[in-house]
């Protein structure tokens, strides 16, 4: 059984990034969507059902224009994909991404 999160913080101000839409594109094709929480986080991707998801290659999109733009007035990425696989049994995974206006950085979290 799989499960996945993510976090999004804005290292220019040092802060969570709220209100940051993401988009789920699972093996099959579909597609799931969220948006990031006060604290930047993100995990309910089944509307308050827990979520499961089998092994395979799956691409995370950050849309981060809205939230560069109004925050410091410019964005390089209009968007963000991390591209990653699960791993039949792999557990949790967890997908930060740290975001400024010209950078990004993400890695495997806990």
């Amino acid at each position: 059984m799989n499960t996945l999160s993510s976090h999004v913080l804005d290292t220019t101000l040092g802060k969570p990034a709220q209100g940051i839409a993401l988009t789920l594109t699972c093996p099959d094709g579909n597609q799931l969507k969220g948006i990031t929480n006060a604290d930047g986080r993100f995990n309910d991707w089944f509307s308050g059902e827990k979520a499961t998801f089998p092994a395979g290659v799956y691409t995370l999109r950050f849309h981060c224009t809205p939230y560069l733009e109004a925050r410091h007035g410019k964005c390089f990425y209009p968007h963000i994909d991390i591209t990653f696989e699960l791993e039949e049994n792999g557990g949790h995974y967890h997908v930060p991404l740290l975001i400024s206006p010209f950078g990004f950085s993400s890695y495997r979290g806990s």
